[in-house]
């Protein structure tokens, strides 16, 4: 658990505000709007992106000069319209940037809390509908990629995108009778990944509010997935492995993975067919369905994490597909956290409520894990260790029963109120070190995403899981 950056940044599960995301088809963007035009090029070097940001700064500046000028004159004027401005000043220079810029406003779109809603609502944008590259972009990644264009590789290749986000773009295949979705990625991604982070950095730290040393500490963790997520080797090599790990798992399933089609910046999968979340629930699906998916997603992570040692640690609804006979396809492991077992083993002796009761048990792990540190004060020390402990006795609770209702909203409400009541403990705020380890970063987003998904679908499920029966008795 990274807690002072989670804290800070409401990361958490205690900042999660669930509401309905609009989100496409399978990779099948059928619903995509007319109105986002293509991509002719992408700034690649790091003056023209660095120029982006800057040119982009000062239209914020003007928008802020236009709402004080106005202000003068009403000083009832709220700052909707202002944040709606820059929300969209800023996502239309990163919708052209692409890359880990655009990934990051993805990610801080997923909490509803994080930032006002006319930049979470524009942020949202980059999980399904960022402005998509033309067509010639694509024959040339094709080319010096595989050596072929799309189309002579396959029997069909819409020249459209029907799914562009913040790494690259699905297009839709034929060949042989199979239909295939094919990821291919924006030029310049993987290497302005460096550069862009130090450009976003001070965005982070001014919009935000965020501590400098924190958005440091963490920015290596980010930088670090976010490579992982630009090589389509390295992603192919490991969606084959977990899911011919997880083949086992009742009703999920996943799509087929082709080498033969695929390259470090293309990647080719079999096409699934369904809907995401939210146009899923619209269908009405009965409670026992719902149960069932609810089900399949828990035992998927669960047996990734205890089993495996590595997660898909990328939930957001984009990623799951949805049948009416309560099957559950999973795509995109681009983004996968492996899990130390130094971690691992004080991470999940936390979420034992029992532990919580016994502190010559539980204050050498929280050392362990960076919660605390040996020069805090004593009274600094009392404030941590109890939010701490309270924070981990709402993430745990579901791991500490048979079964667990994540339609409860009372379970959502008791963690919002906890996220507002958080902000304001002094020993966090005043801290001058990033409490928690930066490995947290990752898999509290995992299980963020994850309650997410489960309180969307109202489903109770079984989340007893034998991990919690290997623990050592807490006498």
């Amino acid at each position: 658990m990274s807690l002072k950056v989670d804290f800070n940044l409401k990361l958490k599960f205690s900042k999660i505000k669930i509401q309905n995301q609009k989100l496409v088809t399978g990779y099948n963007m059928s619903d995509k709007s007319d109105n986002i035009k293509e991509q002719k090029s992408i700034p690649a070097s790091k003056v023209q992106r660095a120029s982006r940001f800057v040119s982009t700064g000062v239209k914020v500046g003007r928008n802020y000069v236009k709402h004080y000028a106005k202000k003068a004159f009403d000083p009832s004027l709220s700052k909707d319209s202002l944040h709606e401005n820059n929300a969209k000043d800023i996502y239309n220079s990163l919708s052209e940037l692409k890359g880990s810029a655009l990934k990051v406003a993805q990610m801080m779109s997923m909490d509803k809390n994080l930032l006002p809603s006319a930049y979470s609502d524009k942020f949202q944008m980059a999980q399904y509908s960022a402005p998509p590259l033309s067509f010639p972009l694509v024959v040339r990644t094709f080319k010096q990629q595989l050596g072929v264009s799309p189309t002579e590789m396959f029997d069909t290749f819409t020249k459209e995108a029907v799914n562009a986000a913040s790494i690259g773009q699905v297009h839709k295949a034929t060949k042989d009778g199979k239909t295939f979705a094919v990821k291919v990625q924006y030029p310049g991604v993987a290497e302005s990944v460096s550069s862009d982070l130090k450009i976003v950095k001070p965005f982070a730290v001014n919009l935000l509010g965020l501590n400098e040393k924190d958005v440091n500490y963490y920015m290596q963790e980010v930088e670090s997935m976010l490579l992982s997520e630009t090589d389509y080797e390295l992603e192919l090599k490991r969606s084959v492995q977990i899911t011919e790990a997880c083949t086992h798992i009742e009703n999920v399933y996943f799509p087929k993975y082709y080498p033969e089609f695929s390259a470090k910046k293309v990647l080719t999968m079999d096409w699934l067919e369904g809907l995401h979340l939210d146009q899923f629930m619209k269908t009405n699906p009965s409670q026992e369905v719902r149960n069932k998916i609810g089900q399949s997603l828990w035992d998927f992570y669960d047996y990734q994490i205890h089993n495996l040692r590595e997660v898909h640690a990328d939930p957001h609804p984009g990623n799951f597909i949805m049948n009416d006979n309560g099957r559950l396809g999973i795509i995109d492991f681009g983004c996968v956290k492996v899990i130390p077992e130094e971690y691992y083993e004080p991470y999940f002796e936390l979420l034992d409520s029992r532990i919580l009761q016994h502190e010559e048990r539980l204050e050498p792990v929280f050392y362990q894990l960076g919660f605390l540190f040996k020069d805090d004060t004593p009274e600094d020390k009392v404030e941590l260790k109890k939010a701490f402990k309270t924070m981990i006795e709402l993430l745990g609770r579901p791991f500490n029963s048979e079964k667990f209702d994540f339609g409860d909203e009372s379970y959502f409400q008791e963690i919002f109120a906890f996220g507002e009541e958080s902000s304001k403990i002094k020993a966090l705020k005043d801290s001058k070190k990033p409490r928690g380890s930066r490995h947290g970063l990752y898999i509290n987003r995992t299980y963020f995403g994850l309650y997410s998904i489960l309180n969307q679908l109202k489903a109770e499920i079984k989340t007893h899981s034998t991990w919690f029966d290997a623990l050592e008795p807490v006498s």
